[in-house]
């Protein structure tokens, strides 16, 4: 089966045929930064990042554009988000994009996140964003009162096609404030003039102001990918007014289609209920962290399909906890008996599983990227895998680098849930690793024996040493603290 896409453009999975044979362009909306990136943030560029990942696995040459935005991202009461924070904290407003665009960037590193092939900036591009409201204006889409410049949706017979909003069922306001000088309520910001205490005000042919929100993503997506690109992703929660209006301003400038496919990730609560600083629950990536393994939040986010609501919850990191624990451990086992395996096919019995596995992985993530399922299917071979690696047989050295291959490709790869990496990769890590499995062996053959006295004791001074022990129908396995 050929890629699947859920384009939310149309509302129906469609094939995926890029403008160019196999090369893809992608668009997806970039954080305004002016405070650290919370755990919503992670479960959309996870999402994103799987997307990039998986499409390059398949053989696609992927240019990846996602934004930054800087300025000209309003709060409903007018105020630009970043100039706000900017005044509460006493700073120039650059102080804080810079401050929060390195954090962004931290949190996605840390998180295993792939840098965008380019990040552009909002207010590195106000030439852009002029010139495309220039041209708005010149085909009577958009007119300027008193230094700010509307588009007008009265214009745009297809203004709603991607949230499937009619103008007329439409309420005024949403992030834009409501002025007597628009002609309708609906008319959105693509220039604002700036009111003499606004610090963020560059020039323009109508006087000093600065950008709206919407106009920035078309004018870079537009000079980085062109009048037309493949895919543009973001938030749902953006569906309306930004993604709309992008459609609108960008379709209308440019006389083509914007983007081909839109994917919008489903929205991300905490205990049923949205992330709010007043209510204390809003949840830093890195406070998240802090008491999680970054492989352990990708987890839990891919274990929801990227369209999906997910709600954060403690029982909910704690069963990813458990569940990436699971499929990582095998892959653990495996590079620990490397350093002493003998050069033979022994075990080899589980190639063929290998490969079913890596067929039906690609199977469900050419199903719209269907995460959950992939996971599944990493989680199925993980009991075959543990079944030999636990049955005390001797395995050769390449039947488990083929085991450790299958995990390094769809679960650290596409999934950037196994460590490319990790202790036992060294000389003495994969001692460490040896002298463990000697020790789980040693202790069941003393429960076989009915000494559960000295099953005990070696289990609990593995445990001193943070190494737990995890008894399983198909075996022991283990984990370090």
């Amino acid at each position: 089966m050929a890629l699947q896409i859920f384009n939310v453009l149309g509302r129906e999975k469609q094939a995926f045929t890029p403008l160019e044979a196999g090369r893809v362009t992608m668009y997806v909306c970039g954080p305004t930064v002016y405070d650290h990136s919370h755990i919503g943030h992670a479960k959309t560029y996870i999402a994103f990042d799987v997307v990039v990942r998986y499409l390059r696995y398949s053989g696609y040459d992927v240019l990846y554009v996602q934004n930054i935005t800087d300025v000209g991202h309003l709060l409903d009461s007018g105020e630009d988000r970043v100039l706000r924070r900017a005044q509460q904290m006493q700073a120039l407003p650059m102080q804080i994009v810079e401050t929060y665009a390195r954090s962004y960037f931290d949190a996605m590193d840390a998180l295993g996140v792939g840098r965008p092939d380019i990040s552009p900036r909002a207010s590195g591009h106000i030439p852009e964003q002029i010139k495309m409201v220039q041209e708005l204006i010149a085909k009577g889409y958009a007119y300027e009162v008193n230094g700010s410049v509307y588009f007008d949706v009265s214009k745009d017979p297809d203004y709603g096609k991607l949230s499937n909003r009619r103008i007329d069922a439409q309420e005024a306001g949403t992030r834009e404030v409501v002025r007597d000088e628009k002609r309708n309520p609906l008319d959105f910001a693509l220039w604002k003039r700036a009111e003499p205490e606004h610090i963020l005000r560059w020039d323009s042919p109508w006087g000093e102001g600065f950008p709206g929100w919407h106009i920035e993503c078309s004018a870079m997506a537009k000079k980085y990918l062109g009048d037309t690109f493949d895919i543009h992703g973001g938030g749902v929660d953006n569906i309306f007014p930004h993604n709309e209006s992008e459609i609108a301003q960008s379709e209308s400038a440019n006389d083509a289609d914007f983007a081909r496919y839109w994917m919008l990730v489903g929205s991300l609560t905490v205990d049923g209920v949205k992330m709010s600083k007043s209510l204390g629950n809003f949840i830093t990536i890195k406070d998240a962290l802090k008491q999680h393994h970054p492989e352990v939040i990708r987890y839990f986010t891919l274990s929801a399909h990227y369209s999906s609501p997910v709600d954060y919850t403690a029982d909910g990191m704690q069963a990813a906890t458990a569940g990436w624990e699971r499929l990582y451990t095998p892959v653990r086992m495996a590079r620990g008996m490397l350093g002493s395996a003998p050069v033979s096919d022994e075990g080899s019995g589980i190639l063929p599983r290998l490969e079913q596995a890596r067929k039906s992985f690609i199977e469900v993530m050419d199903d719209d990227f269907n995460t959950p399922k992939a996971i599944a299917v990493l989680q199925e071979l993980t009991r075959d895998v543990n079944t030999l690696l636990n049955s005390g047989a001797a395995v050769g050295k390449p039947v488990l680098e083929a085991i450790d291959q299958t995990y390094r490709d769809l679960g650290g790869q596409v999934l950037g849930l196994i460590p490319d990496t990790d202790a036992s990769d060294s000389g003495n890590g994969q001692r460490e690793a040896g002298l463990i499995q000697l020790l789980i062996e040693m202790r069941a053959e003393a429960r076989k024996a009915k000494n559960f006295k000295e099953g005990d004791r070696i289990r609990n001074e593995l445990e001193k040493l943070g190494v737990v022990l995890e008894d399983r129908a198909d075996g022991t396995i283990w984990r370090t603290n």
